[in-house]
């Protein structure tokens, strides 16, 4: 990363605007955030969601939403839906784009083509977005009544619902719109950098929450079954943490740069007076190509089971009642408390949690990632990989090394998605930023600061000195060997039009 080309580029008036519009796109977000749902008592539902999402038996669920909404969620905020409408509405439509072959062969019609699709993403998050508002208020007001209080829509007429729902879903476009002007500036995929922002300010709330379980005596050290007291070794304790949370951070910054080269060579061709290819170029193929889908996925589906056992739990039907309850038993988020109660419970949860994390990382990853299509567009071009015929030895061969990478990459992430049941075994308080999040917050910082980087290198790029000679293999005899020679030619003068 050069820092030095970074800074220089501030100099540039068409940089800081950039710069100065993202920021301030991302400050309306985080304000917009703290706007309070209408028609909701504020007093008494604040002191609801902060038991809630403070509590070591918070549904993993809602812990996801309110960490990616940026704490709208806890809030109970405009913006509590958040971009979830727009994530989910891609995902259907890469999944559609391989399904219907219509969709498919727009896919490769290029700009124009990606733009339809874009388009047909915009218009299904809408319905989404308004399926997801009625399901995040129901889930919310399940989970207060699971914790004794009363409903919160109790008595709620259908206007007062229209206002609820339409708040919900205009604040899940704003967010889409705003994220689409973010990535316009040209520094950084704004989605993503929605998303990382909303991680970083529950920061200092997940550590306050950490440090507080910590020298309430909350924390306990769990040794072959029995609870020592960390009074005295409290600081040891902070230690360990601290330790802990480096350790992880520098193994998924390893673990999302972490890639296989795979080197392809370009047959050499001459037509007329030039010569083409012979040229050696490398594929990189991630070790984890599905990022964090995989774990969305996951969590999705697992909040069907508690939800599930919630809504059975309040029948009138003795049947569905005890389904409700095992559903319920056997699907929550687990805690030291539920672990020393003994039992294969408490297990249920994370072993069904880290399955499909390892599954739903196979599927997504065989989507994202075409070995027939590479295959065959290599084959087009000319390109081979050494040792390899091309054709369906090529795509046997990159399925086979994807599905190595891919095995690795499965078991990362599902270690990742278990991080903070792990440490709720230990520590007695809700741990919302875990893996996942770290995982998100490295991807997109570099992602980010790559794209900085290349913008600052395109506005400062008029300040280099234009070299006195470049290669020329204009000659027949020259271009029929691949070879070239110096040509002198006058320096040009310095451009101070700014580059786009």
């Amino acid at each position: 990363m050069n820092w030095k080309i970074i800074w220089k580029s501030l100099k540039n008036a068409s940089m800081r605007k950039r710069v100065f519009a993202v920021l301030g796109m991302l400050l309306v977000f985080r304000a917009l955030s703290y706007v309070p749902l209408p028609l909701s008592n504020q007093h008494t539902l604040k002191g609801l969601l902060n038991t809630l999402f403070n509590s070591a038996h918070t549904p993993q669920l809602l812990s996801y939403l309110n960490v990616l909404s940026g704490g709208a969620l806890a809030n109970f905020s405009i913006m509590l839906v958040g971009l979830g409408p727009y994530i989910n509405a891609s995902i259907i439509m890469q999944l559609l784009t391989r399904a219907i072959p219509k969709l498919e062969a727009l896919n490769k019609e290029g700009e124009v083509g990606r733009k339809k699709i874009n388009q047909y993403t915009r218009l299904l998050t809408f319905p989404l977005a308004i399926i997801q508002s009625i399901g995040a208020i129901y889930l919310v007001n399940e989970s207060a009544i699971q914790l004794g209080s009363n409903s919160i829509i109790a008595g709620a007429t259908i206007a007062q619902w229209i206002i609820m729902v339409g708040a919900l879903t205009g604040g899940s476009m704003l967010l889409m719109w705003l994220g689409e002007l973010i990535t316009e500036q040209g520094i950084g995929n704004g989605i993503s950098l929605l998303i990382t922002v909303g991680i970083v300010s529950r920061l200092p709330q997940s550590i306050s929450n950490i440090v507080s379980a910590i020298s309430s005596n909350k924390g306990k050290l769990i040794i072959l079954g029995h609870k020592t007291p960390i009074v005295k070794v409290e600081l040891l304790y902070y230690m360990l943490v601290i330790a802990i949370v480096v350790l992880v951070t520098v193994f998924v910054v390893k673990l999302n740069e972490a890639k296989k080269n795979i080197t392809i060579n370009y047959a050499k061709r001459v037509q007329g007076n030039r010569a083409y290819g012979g040229v050696t170029t490398t594929l990189p193929v991630k070790l984890i190509a599905a990022g964090v889908i995989p774990i969305i996925f996951a969590v999705a589906f697992l909040s069907v089971p508690s939800f599930l056992g919630q809504l059975f739990t309040g029948s009138h039907s003795p049947h569905l009642q005890h389904i409700g309850s095992t559903l319920t038993h056997y699907f929550q988020s687990p805690s030291s408390t539920t672990f020393a109660a003994g039992g294969f419970a408490p297990y249920v949860y994370p072993g069904v949690y880290f399955l499909l994390v390892f599954a739903f990382t196979f599927f997504y990853t065989g989507i994202t990632f075409n070995a027939k299509e590479i295959a065959e567009n290599l084959q087009k071009q000319g390109g081979f990989i050494e040792g390899v015929r091309a054709g369906a030895q090529t795509e046997k061969y990159l399925s086979k090394t994807v599905n190595r990478l891919t095995l690795f990459g499965a078991l990362s992430l599902g270690l990742l998605a278990l991080m903070p049941i792990v440490g709720q075994a230990f520590i007695n308080t809700n741990i919302t930023i875990g893996g996942t999040s770290l995982l998100i917050l490295v991807a997109v910082s570099l992602e980010t600061l790559r794209a900085i980087e290349s913008k600052a290198l395109m506005v400062t790029y008029d300040q280099y000195e234009q070299p006195d000679f470049f290669y020329d293999a204009d000659t027949p005899a020259l271009a029929a060997t691949g070879a070239s020679r110096l040509r002198f030619i006058p320096r040009r003068r310095k451009i101070d039009k700014d580059t786009e």
